[in-house]
Formats: structure tokens, sequence, C-alpha cells
């Protein structure tokens, strides 16, 4: 797939979907189900007011969740193919012990993400670059990285507002 985008959309797609916030609202109401808004503090204790208001925020505006009367915060389509991404990315990097043998969900997600950012752009595409505190990666690793790209790519082609935002707000 050759779809690519420019420094600033790749920057802001994967500063979005990196976000730990984000990654543990989405992929929480994947786990378990609708949070209602006065359970938001409880279910996720480990973020602050701040990071809840702004990962809800995020998500509303961006179409990963709606409020569901009586049910409370609930993925959409976009958001629940979102957890699927997220739960792929992980897998690859728990298989590959990236960054390390051990380490947490959101970590890895974010890893990965950043691995995938340089090969969203022209000149680079179908070349995930390590990062700069990462050991290179196998040959297998990277065949199993280019496949994940692939599925991040097509969830970005689905959800266009997440890495065409940032371009539009400054236009």
């Amino acid at each position: 797939m050759n779809t690519s985008f420019t420094p600033a959309e790749a920057r802001h797609a994967v500063d979005l979907l990196a976000s730990r916030s984000l990654i543990r609202l989405v992929t929480e109401i994947d786990d378990n189900g609708a949070i209602p808004p006065r359970r938001l503090a409880s279910t996720l204790p480990d973020l602050s007011t701040h990071q809840l208001r702004s990962a809800s925020d995020t998500a509303r505006t961006h179409g990963l969740v709606r409020v569901a009367p009586g049910a409370g915060l609930e993925l959409t389509d976009s958001g629940m193919e979102l957890a699927d991404l997220y739960d792929a990315l992980a897998r690859w990097a728990r298989r590959h012990s990236v960054p390390a043998v051990v380490c947490e969900f959101s970590s890895r997600i974010r890893h990965v993400l950043g691995l995938l950012a340089p090969s969203l752009t022209p000149g680079s595409a179908d070349r995930p670059a390590p990062l700069p505190d990462a050991h290179p990666i196998s040959a297998e690793a990277e065949a199993d990285l280019a496949r994940v790209r692939t599925l991040l790519i097509h969830w970005l082609a689905s959800n266009p507002q997440v890495a065409r935002a940032e371009s539009e707000r400054a236009a």
C-alpha cells in the first residue's frame, strides 16, 4: 500500500495514537465495555483528571467513542478497530520482546508506533526505522512489522481525521 502522509500528519497521527491515556481509555472500554462518565476516574485511577478529560475529548473528537444514553462512553466502529490495531501492535512487540521482555501494554504500543512513524512519510515508505535507543530487529521481526504497518495504514486511511486534523487547523 502506498498511502503516505506529510511529516506533520504522520507526527500528529502517531502522537495522538501513542497517547498513553488514549490507549488506556480505548483498551479499557474494549476489554470491559462502556464506562459511565461518573466512573471514569475510578475505572482508570492511574490517570489524572486532566488526562481523563483530554483522552475522552480526543476520542470523541476523532470519532473513537460516543456517549451512549444509560451506558456511558462506548467505542464506535473506528474505536473498536483501533483497539484491534493496538492489540496487533502489542502482540508484535511482545513476540519480539520489544522494547523489553517485560513492559507495560501502552509502552509496547508506543514503541511500535515510534518504529512505524518514519515509514508513513514519502521517501521512507515501507522502511520502518529503529528508534535511536533500540537494538536492531531481526529479518523475521521486520517482516512481521511490515504486516503491522499495513494494518496501521489501513486504519489511518479509514480514519483520515486522525492524521489530517493538525494540518486542517493550520490551514
